[in-house]
């Protein structure tokens, strides 16, 4: 027969009993917390990869877009009979790049037509915006200053893209910047307003 101790309850008992209750619950508390922290730290880890590799993969799409389109403007321009914007234009180049270090300033020029006289700046983009307008015409000063040689002909802008956002053909035409673009198999150039920089 087991034999039954009695214990005696008493107030000293009770608050020890409930302090090491709480000891014990807190320590399992700190624990569960711990536990969560480190699930939401590789949750967070996981997610913030996925996105990377999501940003990743769009940008590739991005740029993709942005080198077909460069390409097909400057194939047609090449390849082409070169008498845009007025001018018979004897040469075309393609991603002419300038980086001073010194400065800290780099910048390129998608494509540039040249005869003995003239040249024409154009900025290829998959989709112009407006900002795109004030770029083209940011470059002008920096084509300048780093290809001299070229200081004595009359430059022309023009933007080249395979979508607008609304206005911009607006904005380049008020700018005096001729607009290239694709339709169909062709690309038509408009450059009624265009001016020299």
């Amino acid at each position: 027969m087991k034999t039954v101790e009695n214990k005696t309850i008493t107030p000293e008992s009770v608050l020890l009993l409930i302090r090491e209750m709480a000891l014990s619950f807190d320590k399992e508390m700190k624990e569960s917390r711990a536990a969560f922290e480190k699930e939401m730290a590789e949750s967070r880890a996981d997610f913030k990869q996925r996105m990377n590799a999501l940003n990743e993969m769009i940008g590739g799409v991005g740029n993709s877009n942005g080198m077909a389109a460069e390409e097909l403007f400057y194939n047609t321009l090449y390849n082409g009979d070169k008498n845009i914007f007025g001018e018979q234009f004897d040469v075309c180049y393609r991603n002419l790049n300038f980086n001073d270090k010194k400065k800290k300033k780099r910048n390129e020029f998608d494509i540039i037509l040249v005869n003995c006289k003239s040249m024409a700046l154009v900025e290829v983009k998959y989709k112009a915006r407006r900002e795109d307008v004030q770029q083209i015409i940011d470059k002008v000063p920096d084509f300048k200053t780093y290809f001299p040689y070229y200081n004595c002909h009359q430059v022309y802008l023009g933007l080249a893209a395979m979508s607008f956002d609304k206005g911009v053909e607006t904005v380049c035409a008020n700018n005096g910047i001729a607009i290239l673009r694709q339709v169909g198999d062709e690309v038509l150039v408009e450059y009624e307003n265009l001016k020299v920089f």
